[in-house]
């Protein structure tokens, strides 16, 4: 029976993994031991860091929001629960992009909320 040579298969996954350790230092992109230590610890991160990333910008938006309402009297704890008062269903996200890039519209959204 003719044996199988696996060969083509070897290389490929080879070239697979150099490639995604491509741009790594020293040794890690291209000694074959290093870099699959390399890529396994670097797939475990992105899984864990995809979750971590959410939580950065909620805690981003929140520092953007207090920074826009302080003007006008107010902390972010506050506005939140006058929003949450006047059933006003903005999430953070769309909040501080409006503080960022249309101000006039969120002060107009703070005087609503401001009025009692």
């Amino acid at each position: 029976m003719a044996r199988v040579k696996r060969g083509m298969m070897h290389l490929k996954r080879r070239k697979n993994l150099l490639k995604r350790t491509k741009g790594y230092r020293w040794g890690r992109k291209s000694k074959i031991t290093l870099a699959k230590v390399a890529a396994r610890k670097a797939g475990v991160y992105a899984f864990a860091h995809r979750r971590d990333r959410k939580a950065d910008f909620r805690r981003l938006w929140q520092i953007q929001i207090n920074a826009a309402v302080r003007p006008h009297g107010l902390s972010y704890s506050r506005f939140i629960n006058l929003l949450k008062k006047h059933k006003i269903e903005l999430d953070r996200k769309i909040l501080s992009q409006l503080a960022r890039e249309y101000p006039a519209i969120f002060n107009k959204i703070v005087e609503v909320v401001k009025k009692q």
